[in-house]
């Protein structure tokens, strides 16, 4: 039977040998087939349908799911009964029990596939195991557009976030180093916004790398709607997923529990311009408390929008990083990606004994020299030993003698 977005409400397909389940609106059943296209498994189907009726992060949900099917927990919503455990308490349930009315998981499956996406769940191959760190709070499950493999991108993955009213030194900084983590096989994960996500998103693909971009709406639904075109890209070069089913709208509650996601997914998250109530704080705090690397670029001292960045460096929440060299020497194998030694140029004069660069300093640059003597005491060495200490930087270039004198080579 073919189903449509205005059938009310979805009944999970009872238990073999049990009666159907009155709902408290019910609509057509599906029957073995849920409708033109791909057939779709009913742990699909329940975990696509929980998508709608909670929001994401739902630690009632995660609680039940733990111990439950999620098509029994889809049943037990519908009857208002608690499966095995007792699940979400009477005010929950009646909050899950009002968004049944026009659910249909098949409509949003397949909506999602006609975008080019897909619906992954834990126990799929491309599902990455690393969402499991976040408990109760994992997501029940991913919609996702784009070709690439989510859990493989993953497993070398940064975020970089910050600011979404960032300067011009915050833009520069954040693609900058999105395009030299892309260009070391890195994949740039980011949210999409303004601002530092954008850059970084931009920075990545702009090198030719693969970046993702976790929303806290539909992953068919562009926003801001002033990166529309940048949302458009990265589906086509990378990957677009979000917890919310297609067409859902972002609120701020969302882009805050979106945030755990990106922490999550990553090996470490690098934040780039963020005042002391920064939403990017929170995906810092996440990182941190998941044992993910937490890195900061610093800002200048009186910009408030690298306050919350310099309030992490200085509390030991965050490393201190300039460069993709120094991130990828967290977050990379241990051994095998050091960033490399830091130092100023190494000058000549930086080789010479310690007698001789005393010699040195004391031999005028005036055309007329000194003589011995005076060198002598100057340096506070023998004259024997600074005439042959003498001889010695002048074969290295560094004096010359004009009669009894010596004197500065000057260098052009």
């Amino acid at each position: 039977m073919n189903r449509t977005a205005n059938d009310l409400t979805w009944n999970p397909p009872a238990e073999a040998g049990a009666a159907p389940q009155p709902g408290p609106s019910p609509g057509p059943d599906p029957g073995p087939d849920p409708g033109p296209g791909p057939r779709f498994d009913p742990e699909r189907l329940a975990r696509a349908a929980l998508s709608r009726l909670g929001e994401p992060g739902d630690a009632a949900l995660g609680h039940w799911l733990a111990d439950t099917d999620a098509l029994d927990v889809v049943r037990a919503i519908r009857d208002g009964t608690a499966p095995g455990r007792p699940g979400p308490d009477g005010a929950r349930l009646a909050a899950y029990r009002a968004r049944l009315p026009g659910l249909d998981p098949v409509a949003d499956l397949e909506r999602v596939r006609a975008a080019g996406g897909r619906f992954i769940i834990p126990g799929d191959t491309e599902w990455p195991s690393q969402l499991d760190d976040l408990g109760r709070a994992r997501p029940t499950g991913l919609w996702v557009v784009g070709t690439g493999s989510l859990r493989l991108l993953a497993l070398r993955s940064v975020a970089v976030v910050g600011a979404r009213a960032c300067t011009a030194y915050g833009a520069h900084v954040a693609g900058d180093l999105a395009a030299q983590l892309a260009e070391r096989g890195w994949v740039v994960v980011s949210g999409g916004a303004y601002g530092i996500d954008a850059a970084a998103h931009r920075g990545a693909l702009a090198v030719g790398g693969p970046t993702v971009g976790v929303l806290a709406c539909g992953v068919d639904v562009a926003y801001p709607r002033g990166n529309t075109g940048l949302i458009r890209r990265i589906g086509e070069q990378g990957l677009l997923l979000s917890e919310l089913p297609p067409g859902e709208h972002p609120t701020r509650f969302r882009f805050v529990l979106r945030n755990r996601v990106i922490a999550a997914l990553t090996r470490g998250t690098v934040v780039v311009e963020a005042a002391l109530r920064s939403g990017a704080l929170s995906t810092a705090r996440r990182a941190r408390d998941l044992n993910r690397h937490t890195m900061g670029v610093p800002g200048p001292v009186t910009s408030e929008l690298s306050a919350g960045v310099h309030a992490l460096i200085r509390s030991g929440a965050a490393t201190l990083v300039t460069d993709a060299a120094e991130v990828v020497e967290l977050i990379g194998a241990i051994g095998e990606d050091l960033a490399p030694q830091r130092a100023g140029p190494v000058l000549p004069r930086d080789l010479l004994e310690p007698a001789a660069a005393r010699v040195l300093e004391a031999v005028p640059g005036t055309p007329d020299g000194a003589p011995v003597e005076r060198l002598a005491r100057q340096s506070g060495l023998p004259p024997d030993e600074v005439l042959q200490r003498l001889y010695e930087l002048g074969s290295l270039g560094h004096v010359e003698r004009h009669g009894a004198h010596w004197r500065l080579v000057r260098r052009r």
